[in-house]
């Protein structure tokens, strides 16, 4: 089922959740809702279920309004991050509890009820849980039965909030790649709300990053976080360094070092910022004459394939924080470098995305 939201707001009180927000989710897709907590996207996908009534705007299925429509007319499956299980149905009822209260003439047979939980069960690798208690199961185990309770009415949507929040680390870890799995197999049209930019990363097909109620951008895992469209995108997605300068050009001037700024050729002395990844630098040693920004190693962490280094700019030695710089090299070149805490080393962006602020254009 293709899912398409139009003009969307809400308000509570004076705190606006969302801001006129309009976006297609296509049939068969995995869209991750991604960003801080009070961005809106629990609040969007709660009004995609039915769950909470929008302002304005329109929330259409398959082209159609379902604004006014009933959750349970919406066909809409619904995991929630703390499970919400019944604690005294076994992980058989929790399943079959869906299938069992459709009004009669839609209600399957007992027979087809069992055959349905069962092969439900063999899905999520769980049959052998069946008869257990929700209190019995692990945060992993409970969240899979969630989820096969959902599948269990057959919905054309799902819709997931923060289905890995409450777990650890690696649980959340196996659960998203097993997420990634069921769903290429199912390919139930599926939109999951989450913070987590690894998690969204790594399980979507695609990516709708929201902030202050707005969406941000939207597109591909590769392509959102290769082409950000925003600072807050840039910010978002992971570690960041900053380059503070003025931008006359297409060029920005930041502590001596020069970078190109094609996208902002017709700026006039305006001031910018450079966003480059911390995988995206190139540490040398110092040598007089040298390019790069000047640098003092002040702490590098080595452990596994890549070395974490922290490094202070020397032209920004008394600003504290606004004088780090992060960069991240292959422990091969940090071995190969032999670098020590205090050595001089010089740091040239091998890519950097320049945003202006305020710009005076020409």
């Amino acid at each position: 089922m293709s899912i398409q939201v139009s003009n969307i707001n809400k308000r509570f009180g004076e705190f606006v959740a969302l801001n006129n927000v309009s976006l297609e989710f296509p049939t068969g897709e995995l869209t991750a809702l991604l960003g801080p907590s009070g961005c809106g996207k629990t609040t969007l996908l709660r009004i995609i279920a039915g769950l909470e009534a929008q302002d304005s705007g329109q929330v259409l299925l398959e082209g159609e309004d379902a604004s006014s429509r009933h959750v349970r007319e919406r066909q809409v499956g619904f995991v929630f991050q703390h499970y919400a299980l019944f604690k005294h149905m076994t992980v058989f009822e929790n399943i079959a509890f869906g299938l069992r209260v459709k009004p009669r003439p839609q209600r399957p047979s007992e027979s087809a009820i069992r055959d349905k939980v069962t092969r439900l069960l063999e899905l999520v690798q769980l049959d052998w849980l069946a008869d257990r208690y929700p209190p019995q199961l692990s945060g992993g185990q409970r969240q899979r039965i969630a989820l096969a309770r959902a599948l269990a009415v057959e919905p054309r949507v799902l819709l997931l909030d923060e289905p890995f929040g409450a777990l650890d680390a690696k649980v959340r870890k196996e659960l998203r790649r097993w997420l990634r799995r069921l769903h290429d197999e199912l390919h139930v049209t599926s939109i999951f709300v989450t913070h987590d930019q690894e998690e969204a990363l790594e399980v979507a097909d695609r990516i709708v990053l929201m902030n202050k109620g707005n969406v941000e951008q939207t597109g591909a895992p590769q392509q959102v976080y290769d082409n950000p469209a925003s600072p807050f995108v840039y910010g978002f997605l992971g570690n960041v360094n900053l380059f503070h300068g003025r931008v006359h050009q297409g060029v920005l001037d930041s502590g001596g070092m020069r970078f190109a700024a094609p996208d902002h050729a017709e700026a006039d002395d305006a001031q910018g910022i450079g966003y480059v990844r911390p995988h995206d630098l190139e540490i040398d040693r110092y040598s007089a004459g040298g390019e790069g920004i000047v640098v003092q190693l002040k702490r590098a962490h080595a452990i596994g394939p890549l070395a974490q280094l922290e490094l202070q700019r020397r032209d920004r030695s008394d600003n504290g924080d606004a004088g780090l710089i992060e960069a991240v090299i292959s422990s091969e070149r940090f071995q190969q470098l032999n670098l020590k805490d205090g050595e001089t080393l010089l740091v040239r962006p091998r890519r950097l995305q320049v945003f202006v602020d305020q710009p005076s254009i020409r």
